[in-house]
């Protein structure tokens, strides 16, 4: 395999193009943003938790017989994955009321969501990540139904798969954000799953361990990451 141009940055990875078209390296860096994008800090060694943390989930995701894009390690801050045709629509799963969803509705932070809820948000930062509808996403062609069921399907899959890994490391799954994107006509897991784009607390004490230390500036950002990792055995040195 080998690594070639940079296709594109986000605002905490990069995308490069490798000699096998339907391959691309993501590298993992160290920016830490919020407000959609308007504040960034460099956390030092949080590429490589961010990666090796999304490449052990991704291998438990793909035991449970999930699709995923990930395909190996690479190095410490790098992985090689399949190169997705990445549908604009974020899918969100809450399994407490959190962050958006206590702002919008007025409910308590920590309320149990029996049943957990879906949400659909469209990727686009300019405007904020702003929530939709199924009805939008048929309409503008984001995806077609077939690929919207499964992607909902696949979901609440995942919800049952992490909610009791995390839960045998005494952590809640409180809310998780997922990307989907097509492979040879097949809809697959993409883009990452790391505490930058879920929400997990102690169980017992309801201490954040995830991106909200970094939002509301409660310190010890990468710190928590690193605990949560290894609660589930995953080794980082």
């Amino acid at each position: 395999m080998e690594k070639r141009e940079l296709l594109y940055t986000g605002k905490a990875k990069s995308v490069y193009a490798t000699d096998n078209a339907d391959q691309v390296v993501i590298l993992y860096r160290n920016d830490t943003s919020a407000l959609d994008g308007k504040r960034i800090e460099q956390l030092d060694r949080k590429g490589m938790v961010n990666n090796k943390f999304n490449a052990f989930i991704m291998d438990k995701l793909a035991a449970a017989g999930i699709p995923v894009h990930h395909e190996k390690l690479l190095s410490d801050t790098e992985s090689l994955v399949k190169r997705l045709d990445m549908i604009p629509v974020e899918c969100v799963v809450r399994n407490f009321a959190a962050g958006s969803l206590v702002r919008r509705l007025g409910v308590e932070e920590g309320l149990a969501l029996n049943p957990p809820t879906f949400e659909l948000f469209l990727k686009n930062d300019a405007l904020g990540d702003p929530m939709v509808n199924e009805y939008h996403v048929r309409s503008f062609g984001w995806a077609t139904d077939e690929q919207l069921n499964r992607m909902k399907v696949l979901s609440f899959q995942v919800n049952d798969v992490l909610s009791k890994l995390f839960d045998a490391g005494n952590m809640l799954l409180v809310d998780f954000k997922l990307e989907f994107g097509t492979f040879h006509g097949e809809i697959m897991l993409g883009d990452e799953f790391s505490p930058d784009g879920c929400r997990l607390w102690d169980k017992d004490t309801r201490k954040k361990l995830d991106k909200d230390r970094f939002r509301q500036n409660l310190g010890n950002v990468v710190e928590a990451y690193e605990e949560v990792g290894q609660r589930l055995g995953i080794t980082f040195d």
